[in-house]
């Protein structure tokens, strides 16, 4: 490398690379990191969220800049003959806080351009740039692959102020007493104020297609029922999250050009929620305390914490098979509302990624909201993508 190459390039601009930049800044200033982000902005548009319980108190406060919604008295959920208030705290971080706390770091190393090429030497863009480093780090998000077998969480949210105070006292993370069609459908509510509100249509779906304009009217329809007027949009957000029901991680990592990568394109996501919030912060941290930054020693490192990552998920992977294989599509609320009835303290090591053998046997036994036989069937792993 020549003198004046970065250290470490990351292709992409969003959560995980954002993170790995500002952890690499605050740990190991010394070091020069370039991000390459299409849109030239860290981020996009997006709302991430957390429970206290997902992250350590320092991670927290480390974030702390970029979230500024916290709510103590933490959420509800509503079901079909299930109300609940949870007392786990809540937090949702921004993507222009986010920005805004990472890209002065960068300062001009944040770079508007799209990759076309990446090695693990260097990086081409779309003008034929080409940036050379030592390290490179891909985190461009999932890209279609046959060696996992995903669904998929579609939303679309807008935040709205409200011509008057919408009541609200805490987040609504589940409100699934919506109609729900072919999907598992909830609406999803973040009160940022007493007449600003996030209302978010989110849908678990077989495949990834998004119908905006649909989703927009019954967001209308939703706050029309709440009894709510609006003044004024003030925002929109999209998504489409990989939930993962099975799959091969050797091959999956096996594919593509020989280079690291974080993010959900190392499939690092919770294969349940598809939150990818305390993998990124994970992420971070491993790569800024990583001795080799070479792209063959982040390679090792990453895929590494990938499949051990997948590995000790497998016990998640079967509920989500259940929810989309054994559960009518127009019944698949019941299986949720099933887990939410559970001790709270293990709706929260769930959302952690980090339940206990009592609560997989708590969540695995009893009366199943599915018939039984559909559900035995999605107990096994194949360890097979979708096309398999």
């Amino acid at each position: 490398m020549a003198s004046g190459d970065p250290d470490l390039i990351l292709v992409g601009g969003g959560l995980a690379s954002s993170l790995i930049v500002w952890r690499l800044a605050l740990d190991r200033p010394e070091l020069k990191v370039v991000v390459v982000e299409r849109g030239g902005r860290l981020g996009g548009k997006h709302t991430w969220s957390f429970f206290d319980g997902d992250i350590s108190a320092e991670d927290r406060a480390w974030l702390a800049p970029a979230t500024p919604h916290r709510w103590e008295g933490g959420y509800d959920i509503y079901f079909p003959g299930l109300s609940r208030s949870l007392a786990t705290p809540y937090n949702s971080m921004t993507s222009e806080g986010l920005h805004e706390a990472v890209a002065p770091l960068l300062r001009d190393r944040l770079i508007r351009g799209e990759a076309v090429a990446v090695a693990p030497d260097s990086v081409t863009l779309a003008d034929q740039t080409v940036i050379r480093a030592r390290g490179v780090i891909d985190a461009r998000g999932p890209s279609p692959t046959p060696h996992l077998d995903l669904g998929w969480q579609l939303f679309l949210g807008r935040t709205v102020r409200l011509t008057e105070p919408h009541g609200l006292t805490r987040p609504t993370i589940m409100d699934a007493t919506v109609a729900q069609g072919d999907a598992y459908r909830f609406v999803y509510l973040l009160p940022f104020d007493e007449r600003t509100v996030l209302v978010e249509d989110t849908y678990y779906v077989d495949g990834p297609g998004l119908d905006r304009d649909i989703i927009r009217r019954r967001i209308d329809d939703y706050i029309r029922s709440r009894g709510w007027t609006v003044e004024a949009v003030v925002d929109e957000e999209d998504g489409v999250l990989p939930i993962a029901l099975d799959g091969d991680i050797d091959a999956f990592w096996a594919e593509g050009p020989p280079v690291a990568r974080a993010g959900l394109s190392a499939a690092l996501f919770h294969p349940t929620t598809g939150y990818s919030l305390l993998d990124a912060v994970a992420t971070a941290r491993l790569v800024a305390q990583a001795d080799d930054l070479s792209s063959a020693g982040l390679r090792k490192l990453l895929e590494t914490h990938s499949k051990k990552t997948w590995a000790d998920r497998a016990f998640y992977r079967p509920l989500v098979r259940m929810l989309f294989r054994a559960a009518e599509p127009s019944k698949r609320w019941s299986v949720m509302r099933r887990f939410y009835s559970l001790r709270e303290p293990l709706v929260r090591r769930f959302y952690a990624g980090r339940s206990t053998a009592l609560d997989k046997a708590r969540i695995l036994t009893g009366k199943p909201p599915i018939p039984i036989h559909r559900a035995l069937r999605q107990l096994r792993e194949t360890g097979l993508g979708r096309t398999a």
